[in-house]
């Protein structure tokens, strides 16, 4: 394995972020100043040396650290020819949308050879949370673990580990990430799969050539360790499970929940899950294993499992690893298990009366190709286009930052009139039309739905059978959600069961395949929030749609002006 400095990404610039710590004293909350140098490397994974974007030489990305209510401030400068931004995933944000980091959302992007200051704090948050690139597929190798600890005089509610470690679960790929978009765009076909999944970056013995490219845990015997597991792949929902040990999950999303004991987990794209693993086996070496959950039929995807080692102290090199057991790719029990198990450690305000009820519908789309190319430009099913919709209309990227635009009031950029209800009411999850001729055609635009400052509110979302059922992702920037309640088939009112008294509380739901979910929280605050599919391909297909929260009546409840250096589109 090589990891030497190149400075070009398939002979192109590098990309540099600059990040370094400084605290400014601990009365109250600090202020931590951050600078990446974010380069390209070569890295030699599964036989073939590949040049990847990669934080401070880094792969995985280093971690950013801070205490609740602590200050984060980043200065990016761009030196790529792409452009770039970066998302705090789960970061709400308070009052601070212009940080946010979704490329023409919040922001234009970073272009090269410009430079942009994130500024935000993390206010009354605390726990495992991710920061990714948010232009194009970069995240695919952007991307980097962000712990906010509990302040000093607070403990975790429950008992102190003896250790933590932080395992980031990814997708890697022997191609130019940004280079593969581009090409699934102009097919209108499927992507193709990851070549490879890792733990901290590395895919472990089951790949070819990377037999030494194992991640290792070094556990004492009879401890309690607490593992921060962060889904960072981009297309692909991923289960995670170590041989003969019980894992116990005591957090999601930077949230408490109630201990919930289980063999496995899987985690969606962007989601983070905190667990308690207790060394209680015999001395050896036991694998730890991360492997694909598709839902969907009749998709490609890579069913490789990555593995890494959880090593106790005092093990022979001679010892054989005792493999881990992964659920089959396609267990939709398993997945439901686990998310029956989760809830708020303590009871909650859940919203009861509801001021905006939307229901959202969620799926694939084939649009007709009228292009004089049809056998590269025509590749999705029945010689059609892929898309992706949410009340089957698909999202259209544009080339302006969106806050801004709003802020400023400019006209002709979007429109309000997102719908809160899909145009069509049919059995979605078996009634769905399944060719062109039924009329799979998805509208496109750029939609935004508003809402007054403090607004409570309710959305079903449903997925639908168009071409297959599956779970969805969906991730939500600038608030999180309580998920009070979810199931198969359509959503019928009469019969579906909330729970409002101890509901997780998440940033990122995996809507059931072939069911729905249902989530609540307040809007209460301002700005322009994205809400979208967490596959990279789904919302590049436009699985997305924004929300827009106004200012309320005090200083505190409004934006505030957009910073000095934002970047220009």
């Amino acid at each position: 394995m090589t990891s030497s400095a190149v400075p070009s990404l398939f002979r192109l610039s590098f990309l540099l972020f600059t990040l370094q710590v400084m605290n400014i004293g601990r009365i109250g909350a600090a202020t931590r100043f951050y600078q990446f140098k974010v380069q390209t490397i070569r890295l030699t994974r599964l036989c073939q040396t590949n040049e990847i974007v990669t934080v401070n030489k880094k792969f995985p990305g280093p971690a950013i650290s801070a205490q609740e209510d602590d200050r984060i401030v980043i200065k990016v400068i761009n030196m790529t020819p792409y452009n770039t931004t970066i998302h705090w995933h789960g970061i709400k944000q308070k009052r601070s949308c212009w940080y946010d980091g979704p490329s023409y959302i919040t922001q234009c992007p970073i272009q090269s050879g410009q430079s942009f200051t994130y500024n935000f704090k993390v206010a009354q948050q605390k726990g495992t949370f991710l920061w990714h690139a948010h232009f194009s597929w970069l995240r695919a190798t952007v991307y980097g673990p962000l712990i906010v600890y509990p302040k000093a005089s607070v403990p975790y509610p429950f008992k102190k580990p003896f250790n933590e470690h932080t395992i980031l679960l990814g997708e890697y790929w022997l191609k130019n990430v940004v280079e593969l978009e581009q090409h699934v765009l102009e097919s209108g076909g499927p992507p193709p799969p990851a070549d490879a999944f890792t733990i901290n970056g590395q895919p472990g013995p089951n790949y070819n050539c990377s037999s030494k490219d194992v991640y290792e845990i070094q556990i004492v015997p009879r401890k309690i360790y607490l593992l921060r597991l962060i889904n960072a792949g981009i297309n692909m929902e991923t289960f995670f499970t170590i041989a003969n040990h019980r894992l116990t999950i005591v957090e999601v999303d930077g949230e408490y929940t109630k201990p919930y004991t289980t063999e496995r987990v899987m985690l969606v794209p962007g989601q983070t899950m905190n667990i308690l693993v207790t060394a209680d086996q015999t001395v050896g070496r036991y694998s730890m294993a991360m492997g694909p959950y598709e839902s969907a039929k009749n998709v490609k995807f890579q069913n490789t499992s990555a593995i890494a080692n959880f090593q106790y102290i005092g093990a022979l090199p001679n010892n054989v690893t005792v493999p881990a057991k992964l659920p089959i790719f396609n267990d939709n029990i398993a997945v439901k298990t686990v998310m029956d198990g989760l809830r708020s450690l303590n009871a909650v305000d859940v919203p009861r009366n509801i001021d905006a009820h939307l229901f959202i519908t969620i799926g694939l789309n084939v649009n007709k190709c009228n292009s004089e190319n049809p056998n590269n430009k025509c590749q999705g099913p029945r010689k059609g286009r892929l898309a992706a919709s949410m009340n089957n209309i698909s999202f259209i990227e544009p080339k302006v930052s969106i806050l801004e635009a709003y802020y400023k009031q400019l006209e002709g950029y979007f429109t309000l009139d997102f719908p809160t209800t899909p145009e069509k009411a049919y059995d979605f999850v078996n009634g769905a039309p399944n060719d062109i001729a039924n009329d799979t055609q998805a509208a496109n635009g750029t939609r935004a739905i508003v809402f007054e400052y403090g607004s409570r509110i309710q959305i079903i979302f449903q997925n639908t059978g168009t071409l297959t059922t599956e779970n969805h992702p969906i991730h939500l920037h600038g608030h999180s959600f309580y998920v009070i309640g979810y199931g198969t088939g359509n959503y019928d009112q009469q019969t579906a069961k909330f729970n409002l008294e101890d509901p997780p509380y998440l940033n990122t739901i995996g809507v059931p395949v072939g069911g729905w979910a249902a989530i609540r929280f307040v809007a209460n605050n301002p700005g322009l929030w994205l809400l979208h599919c967490h596959f990279d391909i789904h919302q590049t297909w436009g699985m997305s749609t924004m929300f827009i929260v106004k200012n309320g009546k005090k200083v505190q409840e409004s934006l505030p002006h957009p910073p000095a250096d934002l970047p220009k589109c």
